[in-house]
């Protein structure tokens, strides 16, 4: 049973959860997760990421963002977990990153970690928000994990339930930053559906294999969302750090 007392203290990732991660080093290694790694020096680059990302936030009162792709298999989950971890790095900044993508779902499994529940069970058994979060086992660090979804969710991402858990989310942890996974841009409609209802975006581009046509689509499908930046992921090309854009070698 959560007490009044709990409940006021959600905005707090030292809040005590049912579900509780425990981080395993090779776990995070394997599915370079480097932010949770110490001394790892590929972490710098989302150090910078997260310097600019926060530096838009800021400017311009904004607390909640998304991270997509144009096409499947870019590392926006990647992106998403590593950038996390290095915002919740900072001094007392709370973060809590929201798995939805509810067709591949992968954040409780790219951090290693065992729950029973997630987004879709706040959506289709009306499950509480207190009850479906994981603490991550990273400080600060408040993890709202997906789990699979065999029906098709373009008619659950639109309904008034996923409406209602989002004002939630964002009334519940005015204090934090959120940050949601979406789907890719071209794989359904889910991302498009829930864009309105974040104050930007950050859009990952696979170098190598994202075409020019598919950037200018995206960035057409965006145009009414606020763009936080580019992320080239999988670039084997020297990291430049200084452009409108970042890059990062995925292996």
């Amino acid at each position: 049973m959560i007490n009044s007392t709990q409940k006021q203290r959600f905005g707090s990732i030292k809040y005590i959860k049912t579900q509780t991660g425990i981080i395993d080093p090779n776990v995070l290694r394997n599915n370079r997760v480097i932010m949770g790694l110490e001394n790892d020096p590929r972490a710098d680059i989302f150090r910078v990421l997260r310097t600019n990302v926060l530096k838009q936030l800021r400017h311009n009162n904004w607390n909640s963002f998304a991270i997509t792709s144009a096409t499947p298999d870019a590392g926006k989950t990647f992106i998403s977990v590593n950038l996390a971890i290095a915002i919740a790095m900072e001094e007392d900044q709370n973060v809590l990153i929201v798995d939805a993508d509810l067709r591949r779902p992968s954040m409780g499994q790219t951090l290693g970690l065992q729950y029973d529940f997630g987004l879709i069970d706040c959506l289709t058994r009306e499950l509480s928000l207190y009850d479906a979060c994981i603490s991550s086992g990273i400080e600060r660090l408040l993890v709202l994990p997906g789990r699979n979804f065999n029906k098709n969710p373009s008619e659950l991402v639109s309904s008034r339930k996923m409406l209602d858990l989002i004002n939630e989310i964002k009334s519940r942890y005015k204090s934090g930053i959120i940050i949601f996974d979406l789907p890719p841009l071209f794989a359904a409609d889910n991302a498009m559906l829930l864009m309105p209802y974040v104050d930007a975006a950050l859009l990952v581009i696979e170098d190598g294999k994202n075409t020019s046509d598919e950037l200018q689509q995206s960035m057409y499908i965006l145009e009414e969302t606020n763009l936080l930046g580019l992320v080239l992921n999988k670039s084997r090309r020297p990291l430049l750090t200084h452009q409108y854009g970042y890059t990062y070698e995925t292996g």
